[in-house]
C-alpha cells in the first residue's frame, strides 16, 4: 500500500516544513497573498501527512511507485 519512496519522502518532509512554517515566519512576503496563504499552509500539511505516512492518493490514482519494495 505504500507508494511513497524515500528520496521523494525527504523532499515531502523538507518541502512541506518549508510551506506550513513559512507564512508564520516571514508573514510581510505572504501579506499579498491574502487568504491564499492558508492554502500554502494547507498545501505544506499535505506534503508532511504524505511524508509522515508514505501514502499519496494522487499516486495511487495514476497508478505512480517511488517505493521499491511492494509491500513495504
Amino acid at each position: 500500500m505504500v507508494n511513497v519512496g524515500s528520496f521523494d519522502r525527504i523532499l515531502r518532509f523538507i518541502l512541506g516544513v518549508v510551506l506550513f512554517v513559512a507564512p508564520f515566519i516571514a508573514p510581510v512576503t505572504f501579506a499579498p497573498l491574502g487568504e491564499w496563504r492558508y492554502a500554502v499552509i494547507a498545501a505544506g500539511a499535505v506534503l508532511l501527512a504524505t511524508a509522515a505516512f508514505r501514502i499519496c492518493p494522487a499516486y495511487m490514482l495514476f497508478g505512480i511507485r517511488t517505493c521499491s519494495r511492494p509491500g513495504a
